[in-house]
């Protein structure tokens, strides 16, 4: 069981006294100063990563059908042999890529975690073609992906004003169940696999996260992480109801921390953290507060992993108690930032298998450029990136 830093002793940090693991003296050894300093400020020069394996957590966010990005990446990290994945934390997409990849891996390793999210994602993109929202001649003539003048997406935009799921949809229906259901043998993905899921969810009546792990897996865990409330009835599991994961850990990170002896961090980004333009139009001002707030925990988190890194390499606390993190990131920022919000609903085979070249180029680019640092230090800032 790795060391539980941080949250479990939040009440600690920023005290002194008998027994409390932060001590303006606390005996840091030099090697674990110098390992914490990595994580918080990563050196300039970078080593070429050798044939050696490795070992990563990976942390997946959601976004709808923009999670064909996170497809792609693990289609990269999966072809290289040197990679391998202790434990996945996701999100709404990034939980169904997660649980296919685990699936996939039971069935066939490696290669059968590559073809299950293939077959995966061209159901999705098989289900799609019977959506009401398409993109209209004009966007397909101009090369745009956003459905928003689409005149399913606009019909559904202005009645869920109005109405809810519990009444455009009482029976639940969701076509992404059956295509989980027919691809996912959940049981078989715990116990042959050897990757640790955590799987997120927001409770509804708390409005606390509930990270379902192994034990506690289930289709309807999945479903209920990638729960639009605005779409589909919130998802009941042991009397309790639960929205969408990214409301409350967009992934989360700390089942990584608290649960894996690996200390690499893999996060794969989506949501663009970062607009040049101040949105002015009301469609466009709404897509870029749910951006912020679908990334708001992610950066909470941040926060705290880097307190602890910094501490640590002050000498300032203990390391029988805390441990160092090293965060790594695979994001196409500009590419992403061009994708209309809208977009996450547009499932056409074409714009998935887009998404999905994207993010195999990005997890190409990161295995060139920072997979070396992985072991040793950080690949990104963290304060520039998040703080």
């Amino acid at each position: 069981m790795a060391k539980r830093p941080g949250a479990a002793a939040d009440g600690a940090i920023g005290r002194d006294g008998a027994g409390d693991p932060v001590r303006r003296d606390a005996a840091v050894p030099s090697h674990v100063r110098a390992e914490a300093a990595a994580a918080v400020e990563p050196k300039r020069g970078r080593t070429k990563a050798g044939p050696e394996v490795k070992r990563i957590n990976l942390a997946l966010q959601g976004g709808g059908s923009h999670g064909a990005f996170t497809w792609g990446v693990l289609d990269g990290l999966l072809a290289d042999p040197r990679v391998a994945f202790d434990s996945i934390s996701g999100t709404s997409a990034g939980a169904m890529n997660a649980v296919v990849m685990a699936a996939g891996w039971a069935e066939g390793g490696r290669q059968g975690a590559r073809d299950k999210l293939e077959t995966f994602w061209n159901r999705i993109a098989d289900v799609g073609r019977f959506s009401p929202i398409q993109r209209t001649a004009l966007d397909r003539l101009l090369g745009n992906w956003r459905i928003d003048s689409s005149p399913g997406f606009i019909a559904l935009d202005f009645f869920s004003r109005f109405l809810s799921p519990y009444q455009t949809n009482p029976l639940g229906l969701n076509p992404l169940r059956d295509v989980l259901v027919e691809l996912v043998d959940i049981d078989r993905a715990v116990a042959e696999s050897g990757i640790r899921l955590y799987i997120s969810a927001t409770n509804v009546r708390s409005g606390k996260i509930r990270v379902f792990d192994n034990e506690e897996l289930s289709i309807d865990a999945v479903m209920a992480s990638a729960c639009l409330p605005t779409l589909y009835k919130a998802v009941e599991i042991d009397g309790e109801a639960y929205y969408d994961g990214g409301y409350m850990g967009n992934p989360a990170l700390y089942p990584l921390i608290y649960n894996s002896d690996c200390r690499d961090i893999v996060v794969v980004q989506i949501n663009p953290l970062y607009r040049d333009q101040v949105p002015t139009d009301a469609r466009e001002i709404m897509d870029r507060v749910n951006e912020i707030s679908f990334n708001s925990t992610l950066m909470r988190e941040m926060r705290a992993i880097h307190f602890v890194n910094r501490l640590i390499a002050a000498g300032k606390l203990d390391p029988e108690a805390y441990r160092v993190t090293r965060i790594h990131m695979i994001a196409a920022a500009e590419e992403m930032e061009e994708m209309h919000a809208s977009s996450k609903l547009n499932a056409e085979p074409a714009f998935l298998h887009h998404l999905r070249d994207i993010g195999r180029s990005a997890a190409t680019a990161w295995l060139e450029d920072s997979f070396g640092c992985v072991g040793g230090q950080s690949s990104i800032d963290v304060r520039e990136t998040f703080l």
